[in-house]
């Protein structure tokens, strides 16, 4: 920590501001590097206007294309359009039967929207913990929460970087249990060349727009079953299979065809997107070699893992990442938490059973994410190695 802190242990001084008190205001210093930057191009924007322009707004052609484009994807599995990540995962669990008096083994460390499901359908989510160096759902640890009322796994698939698969699959089919894909953040990831979102029943996808493709909002549900996706189509929708009948009691959860409009403009751009994620991580994994003989860490890719990138994620030691983010903020790199507070230690989980989580806790103290999305420029990329690297060489710190 030295040089952090003024002389006798006092605050540092804040930022600069860009204008300082009898100086001009800076205005040759280079826009921050950011963690995210969705793209909404003239394409995306043509493609929404020929939807507004059409009159069909709400669960049409536009749509149906989009789930048919989508199947290419996943392998031709069936898709079902819906209106986020979210419903993708509620809408899953509900059709697949789990409710009251079930419970569902996942991963703590993820976006609340995973367990959010669960409770929403009235099951009970079980937290296990992460495997040892990745942030995936760890398999050994899957068994050992499982129980009687255990009825499903949901593995996460966190930051585009598959989870273990290849073992969490034999272990649900042994215990005869259902297995979920929350595929939210791994657009295009594949796990020994298959394409995550066809290991499970269901695999659910989100358009979110800091996601490696959006729809301005948005989800999808890939199924391997067609009865599954008539099921899914008629609870998005009112519980209407076709005309007025109401089959079964079901919601309002369709996608917009504005939103499929977009989101079928960036499904073509997502191979090329998905390049230069993957060359920009290449850029930090080389050059962010001084980082690490001074702690850091950066992310472990498993064989025969195809990672996407939604988020570069390192590791640095936890009593430093506060200083660690803000002194890349000073040199005009942003860095992000994601997820300082795992979901077992939220507030709306307060009193949830829970099994120990050593790796999930130092996950969330350790994490910071850089900038690795396609838009990077060359030099953006150039910045983010630099200010990483002097900044750890300041801190000389990690999570050894």
């Amino acid at each position: 920590m030295a040089g952090l802190l003024a002389p006798g242990g006092a605050a540092r001084p804040a930022l600069p501001d860009d204008v300082g008190e009898g100086r001009p205001a800076e205005v040759d210093r280079p826009s921050p590097v950011p963690v995210a930057r969705p793209v909404i191009g003239e394409a995306e924007i043509e493609a929404a206007v020929r939807v507004l322009r059409s009159g069909r707004v709400v669960q049409g052609p536009e749509v149906a294309a989009f789930e048919e484009e989508f199947a290419e994807l996943v392998d031709g599995r069936a898709c079902v359009a819906v209106n986020s990540g979210t419903s993708a995962l509620y809408l899953s669990l509900l059709a697949l039967g789990i409710g009251p008096g079930d419970e569902v083994v996942l991963p703590s460390f993820s976006f609340a929207a995973t367990a959010n499901a669960v409770r929403l359908v009235g099951a009970e989510p079980v937290f296990a913990d992460l495997e040892q160096g990745g942030f995936g759902l760890d398999p050994a640890a899957a068994a050992a929460a499982i129980g009687p009322r255990t009825a499903a796994l949901l593995p996460v698939h966190l930051y585009g970087h598959p989870a273990a698969l290849d073992r969490l699959v034999p272990l649900a089919d042994r215990h005869g249990l259902l297995l979920l894909e929350d595929a939210c953040q791994a657009h295009a990831a594949t796990l020994h060349g298959r394409p995550v979102g066809t290991f499970g029943a269901v695999g659910c996808f989100s358009f979110h727009p800091t996601k490696n493709m959006h729809a301005l909002e948005g989800g999808m549900v890939t199924v391997a079953d067609r009865q599954l996706a008539a099921r899914l189509r008629m609870l998005r929708n009112q519980g209407m299979a076709e005309g007025d009948r109401h089959e079964v009691v079901g919601g309002n959860l369709r996608m917009t065809d504005l939103s499929a409009a977009v989101g079928r403009v960036q499904l073509t751009a997502l191979a090329g997107r998905t390049a230069r994620r993957r060359a920009n991580a290449a850029v930090l994994d080389t050059g962010l070699s001084p980082a690490r003989s001074h702690g850091l860490l950066c992310p472990a890719v498993a064989d025969g893992a195809g990672h996407v990138y939604n988020r570069y994620t390192v590791r640095v030691a936890a009593e430093q990442r506060a200083d660690f983010q803000e002194e890349l903020a000073r040199r005009g790199v942003r860095g992000s938490v994601h997820y300082a507070v795992p979901i077992h230690r939220q507030p709306a989980y307060q009193g949830q059973r829970r099994l120990p989580l050593p790796r999930t806790e130092a996950a969330a103290a350790q994490v910071l994410s850089l900038p690795v999305h396609p838009e990077l420029s060359a030099g953006e990329s150039a910045r983010v190695v630099a200010a990483v690297n002097e900044v750890a060489a300041l801190l000389d710190g990690g999570p050894r």
